[in-house]
């Protein structure tokens, strides 16, 4: 298995304002777009072809990875006009590949961390003669997910939509968002068409006798589609708890880009990331979060959980805890906001105008 499509173009509407100029797989986590995780991991994994399925502000990937060649890889570029699915996105990349009609071709989502053994799914594959294999995670919540029962050899037995009742749950397993396609399966895909491989790919193969596989993985696995878990994600990489060849430093509580500057006296901890070019002043303290590139965290300020756009200000002694602050916003000094506050890019918030708390 050496050639691999990765699915990409999605708009990410969940992670806003982090996606309203940077597609969702280009956001950073642990200092580099979230995307060359993936890459180096599939490279990793034997991976050479690799052919990118983008859509949504598709013009802002090639020019950062280029041919690939940096990461030992040869990359593609595919755009689609209209969004197609995931099915669809396969089938419109199919021309690129060059395996066999019997060759394993890896598909992957592109806003999925995990610590799956690629190898290991595509030894499943050839060792069962599958038309799809599918990594399965188990999940302690199945209900916002759909079902992904198995036999006790692994094939997969059905596609179940999210359960509604205690009674729909028959099992723990879920897509985790990984396969080995057979060559042949991805040309069968109807082209020119949105398709979803959830709801009509996969049940229209169980349903004509074909063979659907699925391994159970369940090391680390974490769906990067809203901003907690995002900034959970990037924390993760840094700590070692997410494994990646792609962290561009040791694993620690902390990792500071070059041409960042931290005060002496600021604390850093949780896998915290402070990107190129921006300032963490005297007596701050930031935990388990993100500091994108250009962003200035003001004296006194305390970020816990937090997401912080690229060029943005946080002003002195304002506390922020599980917010998303969007690119170039500023928020003035003394603020302070609480879980699940958004703020949208370039906007401002003047000093000491929202708090959740008395202001004593």
């Amino acid at each position: 298995m050496t050639e691999a499509i990765l699915l990409v173009g999605g708009k990410g509407t969940r992670l806003r304002p982090l996606t309203v100029y940077t597609p969702k797989p280009m956001v950073r986590a642990a200092g580099v777009p979230f995307l060359t995780h993936q890459l180096a991991r599939a490279r990793a994994a034997g991976v050479e072809h690799i052919v990118l399925a983008t859509s949504y502000l598709s013009d802002v990937f090639q020019p950062y990875f280029g041919d690939g060649s940096a990461l030992g890889l040869h990359i593609e570029y595919v755009t689609e006009d209209e969004p197609l699915g995931t099915g669809g996105a396969i089938r419109n990349v199919a021309s690129r590949l060059h395996s066999g009609p019997d060759d394993p071709v890896l598909v992957f989502n592109g806003d999925i961390l995990t610590g799956l053994d690629i190898r290991a799914l595509v030894s499943t594959h050839a060792r069962s003669g599958a038309d799809v294999s599918l990594h399965l995670t188990q999940v302690t919540d199945p209900r916002a997910y759909g079902l992904v029962p198995t036999d006790e050899a692994g094939r997969v037995l059905a596609f179940l939509e999210k359960p509604q009742t205690p009674e729909e749950i028959v099992t723990d397993q879920i897509n985790a968002g990984a396969y080995v396609f057979r060559r042949s399966v991805i040309d069968s895909i109807p082209s020119g068409r949105p398709v979803s491989v959830e709801r009509e790919t996969f049940p229209d193969l169980l349903a004509a006798g074909a063979h659907l596989q699925g391994m159970v993985d369940s090391t680390y696995w974490l769906d990067l589609g809203t901003p907690a878990a995002f900034v959970r994600g990037s924390a993760d990489l840094v700590l070692g708890r997410a494994p990646s060849p792609a962290v561009p430093g040791r694993c620690g509580d902390r990792l500071v880009l070059p041409t960042a500057t931290v005060a002496p006296d600021a604390k850093l901890a949780g896998g915290t990331v402070v990107g190129e070019g921006a300032l963490v002043a005297e007596g701050a303290r930031v935990f388990g979060s993100t500091i994108l590139p250009g962003a200035v965290i003001e004296p006194g300020a305390v970020i816990t959980d937090s997401l912080i756009g690229n060029r943005a200000r946080v002003g002195t002694r304002s506390v922020l805890s599980g917010t998303v602050i969007g690119d170039g916003a500023v928020i003035g000094a003394d603020n302070e906001l609480r879980e699940g506050a958004r703020v949208w890019c370039d906007a401002r918030i003047p000093a000491a105008s929202l708090r959740f708390s008395s202001d004593q």
